[in-house]
């Protein structure tokens, strides 16, 4: 069966069973300098609700869904574990189960951290960290590490990352209330740094606080390169950055965004300029870094020794999370999380080689 849309090629395969395939996508797509050739695309899930991160151990694939479940992905099965959490999902935009990591030595502590937004009756609406056990095939909210991060409709940030020092960072995002970015007292708007204890580690930058970084507006990407941590942020009204975060460093928002430059506060490596990434999840590869976009439609590659940007993922619309394992790179679609245009297969899990 072959479908058109634009100048995409689409193949699909039964794989293993009747319910899950192989499809692939290979397709050129002009811009205004060159024709740009992307790898071919293959689906390894399909079917999934909103997904938000991805984190794998060994060959089992782990991806959060904003909905409220864990699609665990293993020997071409999917299947949707249940999360009990102690407190509802909030229901607002954007809002819900997002960051998702596997805690060091999975395969035997069973355990993971996660991040999601909930509604409090009687306060309001709040995001938290917390530690997740499952037993296989559910999972269950063991432990609160940090509570009471204040909410909005919009700009939860809510990515998780474990470091290269074995701490768990975490960004948040401003609440839509700017203010709280540069506020040092407020949790809002910031890269934090926390002991996988929950504990505030000892040789952060601000004495007795999580904060690593501030400023920000809307981050939802981390990687590293080596020690270099890198972040996406979502700009207003475009203008959205990647950023080279350094402990202590102020990243302006709101008084700067884009080019602009204060003394003091930190301008993007890379920024976008009038147009509109909205990039999210991240990876790396050979000193590049990999984004998702959602409004872009994209992923996007940044050479920071070149200086140059240029997607190499295109046409399957909004992107929210990437991970690079080996010779192949794994991304999300999130076409199902009411901004986007779904088919009746959204949203998949998709690998390129690289």
């Amino acid at each position: 069966m072959a479908i058109r849309v634009g100048s995409i090629l689409m193949m699909a395969v039964l794989l293993v069973s009747g319910c899950s395939f192989f499809e692939k996508k290979q397709k050129s797509e002009p811009n205004s300098e060159a024709v740009v050739i992307q790898p071919e695309a293959e689906v390894v899930a399909e079917n999934l609700s909103v997904p938000w991160s991805i984190d794998r151990v060994n060959q089992t694939f782990y991806i959060s869904e904003r909905t409220g479940s864990i699609v665990k992905i293993a020997n071409g099965k999917m299947e949707r574990q249940p999360v009990h959490l102690k407190k509802p999902l909030a229901q607002a935009a954007e809002a819900g189960l997002l960051g998702f990591v596997l805690a060091p030595g999975f395969p035997n502590t069973q355990k993971a951290y996660a991040y999601y937004t909930y509604g409090d009756e009687d306060h309001g609406q709040f995001n938290r960290i917390v530690v997740l056990e499952t037993d296989g095939s559910e999972w269950t909210e063991a432990a609160i590490l940090l509570d009471r991060i204040p909410s909005a409709a919009y700009h939860h940030g809510g990515r998780l990352k474990i470091g290269p020092d074995g701490k768990l960072y975490i960004t948040t995002g401003d609440a839509t209330d700017p203010d709280l970015a540069q506020n040092l007292r407020s949790i809002n708007g910031k890269i934090l740094r926390m002991n996988l204890d929950g504990t505030i580690p000892a040789d952060n930058p601000f004495p007795n606080t999580y904060v690593y970084s501030y400023g920000h507006r809307n981050p939802q990407g981390l990687v590293w390169i080596g020690n270099k941590l890198y972040s996406s942020e979502h700009g207003q009204s475009a203008h959205d950055e990647i950023n080279r975060i350094t402990p202590r460093a102020n990243y302006g928002w709101p008084v700067i965004q884009g080019k602009a430059q204060k003394m003091g506060m930190i301008t993007p490596i890379f920024q976008s300029g009038n147009k509109t990434w909205a990039p999210s999840g991240m990876t790396a590869y050979n000193g590049k870094l990999y984004v998702a976009a959602l409004r872009g439609n994209a992923v996007l590659q940044f050479d920071l020794e070149r200086k140059q940007m240029k997607p190499v993922i295109t046409g399957l619309g909004r992107i929210r999370d990437v991970y690079i394992d080996g010779e192949y790179m794994y991304f999300v679609s999130n076409n199902t999380d009411g901004r986007g245009t779904p088919d009746e297969t959204d949203d998949k899990l998709y690998r390129v080689r690289l």
